[in-house]
């Protein structure tokens, strides 16, 4: 039976010899993730049912990233439940502030997952790790208790949609612009409870950070999982890097999709999603007399290396425009001590933006820039809903990292050629 890259990790984790779209299946976890919201009421739910040990503590990874460092007292006391039970259980992936990341970029950078794992994250965005060629997908926190318990969870097996990719990529077109694309065509639910396949010469031809943007946001489309087929490229990031053997699957030629699109990406404009949902796009010079009160650069999806060197190189010599805030959070202390290394950190500094500490807090509207009633921003994150970043009369657009950086400069939404020429 032909299957798809999805359907073959499926099939492999739960024993079986194939599997088809609507299967339940019962599918042994590599890697079972929680972070300082949702696992203190996974492990509640643990000492609630008596359990007292998880089913594998190099398996269980637990990261303090939303509310950290702590912005009170109540985030404070979430942060030392997963300390405490960290610290209890022996959990080998853990990491304190300091050398605490962003979760899903922490994650691959840190060889914690790899190709062909599956695995289950009580945070939406764990769909990410599929651009390494594994299935990861969100679950609940009671659902990440049961994991925690047997490193088995339920799955029902989704369908597949597979995205093509062809022409030329243009000199600001980045894995963000693609999935921002993606989705302004099929809209928020256009690949609900379904696999989003991202392939095409565009895309074998993509750096890993944007492979890993783009399947960040996949949830945004309402999927269950974001995956890229492995290639050279994945090798490439998983050898030397990955704490387990890696295991390369590829989808059938002749696999069923329950739909197929092919974009030609020659001509694509940079694009933004305006207020209030990730599908509704436009091009970058459409919006020239949108003004901002705050630019964001960072995430899950775009505070990775690459990312802030594009910022770099906009912002080097510039000036954050007045009256704009600027602030930028490197994902992982990695990949902010390898941006001071590189002087990026001075070049944002001199142009008058925030270097801030890894930590999801802007992106949620936790901390570390929540908006005011009325502003607009203008962040590299992943939603835009009303009130994400804060009032809920603020206003947010999405962007990749370059459109970021050079409306940055000039204070509203602008093409990068606009500032870098």
């Amino acid at each position: 039976m032909a299957m798809t890259i999805t359907e073959k990790i499926i099939t492999a984790h739960a024993g079986r010899e194939s599997v088809r779209p609507g299967d339940f299946v019962y599918a042994d976890v590599d890697i079972a993730l929680g972070n300082d919201i949702t696992a203190p009421i996974a492990i509640k739910e643990l000492e609630a049912a008596g359990i007292e040990t998880v089913w594998d503590r190099e398996r269980v990874v637990l990261v303090p990233d939303h509310f950290t460092p702590n912005k009170d007292i109540a985030s404070a006391e979430q942060a030392k439940v997963l300390r405490d039970f960290a610290r209890a259980q022996n959990v080998t992936h853990y990491w304190e502030v300091g050398q605490v990341g962003i979760e899903h970029a922490l994650l691959p950078e840190q060889g914690v997952v790899g190709p062909g794992d599956l695995v289950i994250g009580a945070d939406s965005h764990t769909c990410t790790y599929g651009a390494l060629g594994a299935f990861a997908t969100g679950v609940g926190s009671t659902d990440l208790a049961a994991v925690m318990a047997t490193g088995k969870v339920w799955l029902r097996v989704p369908e597949s949609i597979r995205f093509t990719f062809t022409g030329e990529r243009g000199r600001w077109i980045s894995g963000k612009d693609l999935i921002l694309h993606t989705i302004g065509e099929i809209g928020v639910s256009g690949a609900l409870y379904r696999a989003m396949e991202f392939t095409g010469p565009v895309i074998e031809s993509l750096p890993m950070d944007d492979r890993l943007s783009m399947c960040n946001m996949a949830v945004e489309a309402g999927a269950k999982n974001g995956i890229v087929p492995p290639d050279q490229i994945t090798r490439d990031y998983a050898e030397g890097r990955l704490q387990r053997t890696a295991v390369y699957h590829a989808g059938d030629p002749d696999a069923a999709y329950v739909q197929t699109f092919e974009w030609d990406v020659t001509n694509l404009e940079p694009v933004v999603a305006c207020p209030n949902l990730p599908e509704n796009t436009r091009p970058v010079s459409e919006l020239a007399d949108v003004h901002l009160d705050q630019v964001v650069i960072g995430s899950c999806t775009n505070g990775r290396l690459s990312d802030l060197e594009v910022a770099a190189r906009i912002l080097d010599g510039s000036k954050v425009a007045n009256g704009l805030r600027c602030l930028i959070f490197p994902a992982t202390p990695t990949i902010q001590r390898e941006a001071l290394e590189r002087g990026w950190l001075a070049v944002f500094m001199d142009a008058g933006a925030v270097v801030s500490p890894p930590t999801c807090g802007p992106c949620l509207g936790g901390h570390m820039g929540v908006l005011a009633g009325g502003e607009v921003a203008l962040a590299t994150t992943n939603r835009n809903f009303t009130g994400r970043m804060g009032h809920p009369d603020s206003q947010v657009y999405l962007s990749s990292p370059a459109v970021a950086a050079a409306s940055a400069v000039t204070g509203r939404i602008t093409h990068p050629d606009e500032v870098v020429g």
